[in-house]
């Protein structure tokens, strides 16, 4: 029977983590530096002893040759040997050296630790001893191996050189000395290393910890995928350390703030941001689903601790709200046209039923008069706009308003020098018209209802709307409590209203749009009430069309 052999799988090659990674690599410095450091330090204390075996032979060497006995032994006429090998062997023994040798000027020895050796020449240089050198040493293989020596003159009374003195300590000696060094320098040099390696697999367990054992591509390709999600959503994204400096600040977030150039590492007190918005970011509670203003935008805010611990820092969101705002806002006129016009529909119901009941009752002339006296007082207002104001917009406005104004018990006017002649400019939008003039009557009418119970007659609002060669002005004036002086200043701001309910928005619209448009708002005096006016610039390279 034959079996077939399955076939082999592809052995993929593992990933070996960052923290691996790193743990290799400073396992392996610390052993190369510790290695390193054992080296270096076995050639200093090699060289030392080196250093300390010459002075110590050296020492040795003057000692024996300014002694008295070796003089004497030398100057006699009985043999030098029988006196001065037993006291060469007395100092080598107390010396701790390995020969002392004494010899006469030719070099032959008489005195040596091995006695065959006595009489037989020297072997080194005594050259330099001849010549009267007094610490001569060197390294030189003698007939006890490789050794430290010194080789110094013995001059007598006169300073006549008479003998020469050598002492010397092998290099096998000086190796067995060194050997205890050698020994506890391998062992702290062990023992560094097993520290050094211990500390490093606890550094890099953390890390592994921490890096969640990934290695360096993957963590390179996280990091990289992480900025393009960033970089590539379209909510706003600011993240802010606990020194509230901008970590990160994604490019929707920089077209929503208006910001340019480099944001990363600067303190959210130094963005040019609105107060209001800087305040809402660095409160102690989190902003959840916040209408904001920036410069020329209207934003929801959300704000977020980052972590469950200590204050790591926040995390900041941004939706752009601008055009739902308006559309919001167009919306809500619409409504109040709706509510309007079926409260007309209900009270042109309520006059229908009393002309027929006036029909019924033979009373035919009364029942005309008092139908046609209510078409005259709309046709009137509704004449007066369509002559006055040319713009659809504008004017279909107006007429919503002013439906929505008497519904609420509110007389709204237009003045006799409202004149818009033309259409606007292309560039400026009907939805910027609409938050115009729509939040200040609206807010006119707020205002004059709230001020009816100070004032005599009804609440009233007055309308002038007018545009030239050079600017578009829309002045709104109201019977209300009026603006006091010293919230002139606030009044534009978001979260400013009178209005216990109210979120302060509307007139902070009007402010952003006049701006965005490049005019401008004013409040001015008026006998009773508040006058706001808004001017917008017709003449910046704009083209009217006719």
């Amino acid at each position: 029977m034959h079996l077939s052999r399955p076939p082999l799988r592809p052995r993929h090659r593992v990933a070996r983590s960052l923290a691996g990674q790193l743990f290799a690599v400073q396992v392996l410095i610390v052993a190369l530096v510790v290695a390193g450091g054992a080296v270096l330090a076995y050639v200093l204390t090699s060289d030392r002893a080196q250093q300390a075996a010459e002075r110590q032979v050296l020492a040795t060497a003057h000692s024996v040759a300014d002694a008295p006995t070796v003089l004497s032994a030398v100057q006699g006429s009985g043999d030098p040997t029988a006196v001065l090998q037993p006291y060469a062997e007395q100092v080598r023994r107390d010396a701790r050296v390995d020969f002392v040798t004494i010899m006469d000027t030719h070099g032959i020895r008489w005195t040596h630790p091995d006695p065959r050796e006595i009489g037989r020449h020297f072997l080194g240089h005594i050259g330099p001893a001849l010549a009267g050198e007094q610490n001569f040493t060197e390294t030189y293989t003698g007939t006890l191996g490789p050794s430290v020596r010194a080789v110094v003159p013995v001059l007598d009374a006169t300073g006549k050189l008479v003998a020469l003195v050598s002492v010397g300590i092998t290099v096998q000696s000086l190796s067995g000395q060194l050997s205890g060094a050698i020994t506890a320098l391998v062992l702290v040099a062990l023992a560094a290393l097993v520290l050094g390696g211990v500390g490093t697999w606890l550094a890099n367990r953390r890390l592994r910890r921490h890096t969640h054992g990934m290695g360096a591509a993957e963590l390179s390709h996280l990091y990289d995928y992480h900025q393009a999600t960033l970089h590539s959503v379209r909510e706003g994204l600011v993240l802010l350390d606990r020194e509230r400096r901008v970590v990160l600040c994604n490019d929707a977030a920089r077209e929503l703030l208006g910001l340019s150039g480099p944001v990363d590492g600067l303190p959210l007190a130094e963005l040019p941001l609105p107060e209001p918005l800087r305040a809402a970011i660095t409160g102690p509670e989190p902003a959840r689903d916040q209408l904001q203003l920036t410069t020329d935008r209207v934003v929801v805010l959300n704000t977020s601790p980052i972590g469950d611990g200590p204050d790591l820092g926040t995390v900041v969101t941004l939706r752009d709200h601008t055009e739902l705002q308006a559309l919001s806002g167009e919306l809500d006129s619409v409504r109040g046209f709706a509510e309007a016009l079926s409260a007309q529909a209900h009270e042109a119901a309520n006059r229908l039923h009393a002309v027929v009941s006036l029909i019924e009752l033979g009373r035919h002339r009364q029942a005309v008069d008092f139908a046609t006296a209510e078409l005259e007082l709309a046709q009137q207002l509704t004449d007066r706009v369509v002559g006055a104001v040319n713009e659809p917009v504008l004017a279909a406005l107006l007429l919503g308003k002013a439906a929505q104004a008497a519904e609420r018990g509110v007389e709204l006017t237009l003045t006799e020098e409202s004149r818009i002649d033309d259409a606007l400019p292309a560039d400026f939008s009907a939805r910027d018209l609409v938050t115009l003039l729509g939040n200040l009557i609206d807010n006119a009418m707020d205002a004059a209802i709230e001020g009816s119970a100070a004032h005599d007659g009804p609440p009233t609002v007055t309308v002038t709307a007018r545009s030239d060669a050079r600017e578009l002005l829309l002045r709104v004036a109201d019977t209300g409590p009026g603006i006091e002086p010293d919230a002139v200043q606030q009044v534009f701001r978001r979260g400013w209203s009178t209005k216990q309910s109210g979120r302060g928005l509307g007139l902070a619209l009007v402010a952003q749009t006049a701006r965005r448009n490049g005019g401008s708002v004013e409040v001015g005096p008026n006998t009773t009430g508040a006058v706001l006016t808004v001017r917008i610039p017709l003449q910046r390279g704009r083209e009217v069309s006719r």
